[in-house]
Formats: C-alpha cells, structure tokens, sequence
C-alpha cells in the first residue's frame, strides 16, 4: 500500500468501528540506521501521546529491507521513538522494490525470512511485538510453508498471509484455502489477506483460510465503510445498507481538505483521484465518476466534479465530517 495509506487515510478509515489495528506504509532500510525524521515522515502518530490513530486504533510501524543488521537497528531507532510494534514486509510485489532485494523477493530462500525476523526480535521483541507479512511464495507455492515456519522461528508474534505469490501480483483469485495449510501449520496466529472487497468476500477467506482474522487494504479503500460493515455483521447479524454515493464523495473530500494543508494542489489532486480509482473497483458510480474526471489537473473542479448532479450537491461540502462517519 505504498503511496496510498497515510496517516490522514489512517485518520479517517478508522473513524467508524472495525479495525482493530493499522500498520503504516513501509520505511525502507537498506544499510544504515535512519533519522528520526524518516520514522516521523511515515508515522506521525509518532509524535503523539499515544502510537495510535486519533480514533485510539493502535499502528504498527512497517519496515522493509533484506539487511538484518540494518533492520535491527532501525527497529531499536523506532522503539527508541515509541514504536509500540514493528511489522517486516516480505509481501511487497514491486518490481524497483524486488530489484533491490526487498519485499517477496526474499521468499525465495526462507533462511532470509528467519535471520530478518530473528534479528529484529533479539533487538526489540522482548519490548514490542514484531510481526511479519508474507505472499506464498516469489514464483510459486512450494516454499510458502517453509517461510512461513521461517517467521515463526524467528520471532514473529503474527503472520499476514497474502493469498498470492509475487508472481501473480494482485490478479484474482486469491488462494485462501492455501493460506489455511499455513495456519494448520503454525503455532502462532495467520491472518488472511487478499482479494476482500466485500461482506461475502469476508467470510469466504474466513471460511476457506479457517483464519480468525483478516487484513483489509485495498477493499478497504474501495469501501471505507467495510471494516465497520463486518464488525456491525459480527455484531448483529445484520447487514449495513450499500454505502452510497454521497458518503464515498464526501470522505474524499475531507481527505482532500487534510492533504491540501501541507502538500501542492497538484500533489493533493493525485492522491484524491489515486483512492477515486481504487473506489471505481467496487461501485459503479465511483467509476462514472473516475472515468468523467480523471483528467481534471484543477483540485477544485476535480471535488466539484465529486458532487455534481447528485441531491446532495448544494450542502455536500459543509457536512463532509459527519457525512464520513456511519
């Protein structure tokens, strides 16, 4: 999720009920201990009183990098700074990122998964949790349980399992039933990751993974409201109405306001239509939207163009807050 879940998309995801953590984008580590303003530039919450979304939902810091060294000694920099948990990504399918040795690209030999991972817990684990986010495997599948044995072994508290390997990047399906070889393989909790856009698509890699929890990233974004769509389910048993048009436009308009307090026009204008296309994937009239405004460069007429010929248009942009809350 890099470039995309900030500290203001944390803010405002977890507004409603339903995530019960966060993790940041990753800070990358290559051969040397960074400087506070790195750690701060990723994680804000940081600077807080408590390592934690305004709402009070708990981040975890991300580091990626194939030195363990280096990512133990980050790790110390960050507990030194208040870090409350440090997450290794070994997930990342970026190629520039696979290039230089960081992310899946070190599935590929499961003895790197452990050092990381061991290094990092010798450092900082009798402090902090350290976890750990994996794929099945660089090219495939047949060292997906070895790696995940790896983290365990090393040290980490909990494993993400993304359902796909580098190789099959983000295209469906995602391989739930794979991911619960490795549950049923390890001691310490797997949490099911890939391909959950929706209510159904929940309890689907629940029900296939036999995993107990799951990790929303881009379903998240596609819907800001399915996090507390399945926490009101768990609930109730009920099913929240769709989210409407009104909510989506109104959630990326107040991301637009935090954005545009520090960053250039054109910048903030990006990032709004960056999440519009990830929320085209799942609602149709967010891919009207996206399709009608992709080209606007001007942020003013692209949060116009938001609301336009909706019932909501005239009052939209003053009830933004409330409108973004369920």
């Amino acid at each position: 999720m890099e470039g995309v879940i900030d500290a203001h998309t944390r803010d405002l995801l977890t507004r409603q009920p339903g995530f019960d953590w966060a993790v940041t984008e990753f800070v990358r580590v290559v051969d040397a201990r960074l400087p506070p303003r790195v750690f701060h530039k990723h994680c804000p919450e940081l600077q807080g009183a408590r390592m934690t979304t305004p709402a009070g939902v708990p981040v975890q810091l991300q580091l990626l990098g194939s030195d363990p060294e280096a990512l133990a000694a980050n790790a110390a920099q960050a507990l030194r700074l208040g870090a409350t948990g440090v997450d290794l990504n070994f997930g990342c399918p970026a190629k520039l990122v696979n290039r230089h040795d960081g992310g899946a690209s070190l599935l590929r030999d499961p003895r790197r998964v452990h050092a990381v991972v061991a290094a990092v817990h010798e450092t900082v684990g009798q402090h902090i949790p350290v976890t750990a986010k994996i794929r099945l495997g660089f090219a495939d599948r047949r060292l997906a349980l070895a790696c995940g044995r790896a983290a365990q072994a090393g040290g980490a508290r909990h494993l993400v399992v993304h359902g796909r390997t580098r190789e099959e990047g983000y295209r469906p399906p995602a391989h739930w039933e794979w991911i619960g070889r490795i549950r049923r393989d390890l001691t310490i909790p797997v949490i099911a990751n890939g391909d959950i856009w929706t209510l159904e698509d929940y309890w689907k890699a629940r029900t296939l993974s036999g995993c107990r929890h799951v990790m929303l990233g881009r379903g998240a974004l596609a819907d800001p409201w399915l996090a507390a769509r399945i926490r009101h389910w768990q609930h109730t048993g009920e099913r929240l109405p769709p989210t409407p048009w009104a909510a989506r436009a109104a959630i990326l308009d107040e991301f637009a306001t935090l954005q545009r307090r520090a960053l250039p026009e054109r910048v903030v204008t990006s990032l709004v239509k960056q999440w519009l296309n990830h929320m085209r994937q799942a609602d149709a009239e967010a891919a009207r939207r996206f399709q009608r405004l992709k080209r606007l460069t001007g942020l003013d007429d692209l949060l116009a163009g938001l609301i336009a010929d909706t019932p909501e248009a005239a009052g939209l942009r003053q009830t933004a807050t409330s409108a973004a809350v369920i």
